[in-house]
């Protein structure tokens, strides 16, 4: 409760924040409970719109009226839905510390030229185009930055076209 109330600046905002948690957290859970269906994500998508509440506490005018409730249960459901996503996005993805990133590839050309990337290279490949990775999430992910990561791809996408080339497909 503490960090929410450190978000907040006035005695009569923190008291509106103090009635809104004791009046909402239940029904904020099991909203968020309904979209995620587990325990620990539900809390966290809590925690998120709780934190957003606090920031945006002068919004809220008085606690315990309909507005209020369908503020704090919209705040929740995007929170939650922001994280469904999230998760839904990351957990296609299967890492194997030794063999590096496993994706189901379609036979063919374009399989079997990505195969023959140097592992860098298909690892991003896959991570952004088959994955949905962004050039920032990458980044943080490799270790490199931005432009790293942008230099990173310029050169798999010309080795993976030199590669077509051999297989006989221009692009």
């Amino acid at each position: 409760m503490l960090v929410y109330l450190q978000a907040i600046g006035s005695g009569p905002e923190k008291s509106k924040f103090e009635r809104i948690f004791a009046l909402y957290q239940g029904r904020m859970y099991h909203t968020a409970y309904q979209i995620l269906r587990n325990r620990q994500d539900a809390e966290d998508a809590v925690h998120q719109a709780l934190l957003a509440i606090a920031k945006n506490i002068s919004k809220v005018s008085d606690p315990e009226c309909t507005k209020t409730l369908s503020y704090i249960v919209t705040i929740t459901e995007n929170k939650a839905i922001d994280m469904y996503r999230s998760r839904r996005r990351r957990s296609a993805l299967p890492l194997d510390e030794t063999m590096g990133i496993s994706c189901p590839m379609p036979d063919g050309a374009v399989a079997r030229a990505i195969v023959g990337l140097p592992a860098r290279y298909r690892q991003l490949i896959l991570l952004k185009y088959a994955e949905g990775y962004t050039n920032d999430e990458l980044a943080a992910m490799l270790g490199l930055s931005y432009s790293g990561v942008c230099s990173l791809d310029q050169r798999a996408k010309q080795k993976l076209q030199e590669l077509l080339k051999e297989e006989g497909i221009d692009i």
